[in-house]
């Protein structure tokens, strides 16, 4: 069998660097791309350093990235406030990353997958609202509409296009100072979502038995959504 390629954006830490381990464990060569270089040590994983913010910098390591089976779009970004507090640097921020990013990466992958590729974005259970996360659910239930579209768009070509929408989940996001005025709820199991979860529904969505799974929003929150 030809080995399978997958780029994996945030591959650095949390719920990218998790996917990113799955995929190796399961056989895949990744690309990773993030800010930071990861701590992944694998014959089979290539980093590429390049800031997600910046279009320029994202274009020419597209360019470089040479044929891929699967987009995992993981990296993310949280600020929080108030509806009296919003910044409007913050919502510009995370509509880049979640938004802007999204598009950036599918609109140059999306042509030259191949047909029955695979496009994961991770989005949040926040996308439906929540109070202080605002700007945050606003960008994240974007992500959900764009991957909606793309779906429809490349369905005849079996491309499917989903996104995992995890809960509070245990990574270094959930524990930055910024957030510290809009904590983190503990789900109804009595423990957050473990990055390593986020990552076998991930590759299960990018593997042969989900090829019928498409368009969809995924929540995985052990019971916050209840």
């Amino acid at each position: 069998m030809t080995q399978r390629r997958a780029l994996v954006t945030g591959a650095s830490s949390g719920i990218g660097a998790a996917i990113a381990e799955r995929l190796l464990q399961d056989g895949w060569t990744v690309v990773g791309f993030s800010r930071s270089r990861p701590a992944i040590a694998h014959a089979a994983f290539s980093p590429v350093a390049v800031d997600l913010m910046d279009a320029a910098a994202v274009r020419e390591a597209l360019a470089a990235l040479g044929p891929v089976d699967a987009l995992v779009h993981a990296a993310g970004v949280l600020r929080v406030g108030a509806l009296a507090e919003l910044r409007p640097e913050d919502g510009r921020e995370m509509w880049r990353l979640h938004v802007e990013a999204s598009v950036q990466l599918v609109t140059h992958l999306a042509p030259v997958l191949p047909d029955g590729g695979r496009i994961v974005l991770i989005g949040s259970r926040v996308a439906n609202g929540a109070p202080g996360r605002s700007q945050y659910a606003a960008s994240k239930a974007a992500m959900l509409g764009l991957a909606r579209s793309w779906a429809a768009e490349l369905a005849p070509r079996g491309i499917t296009v989903n996104v995992v929408a995890p809960g509070a989940t245990d990574t270094p996001m959930l524990r930055d100072p910024a957030r510290s005025g809009v904590p983190p709820r503990m789900p109804p199991i009595g423990r957050f979502v473990q990055p390593r979860e986020v990552a076998g529904l991930t590759a299960f969505l990018l593997g042969d038995c989900a090829g019928s799974i498409t368009g969809q929003q995924i929540v995985m929150c052990g019971g916050a959504s209840l």
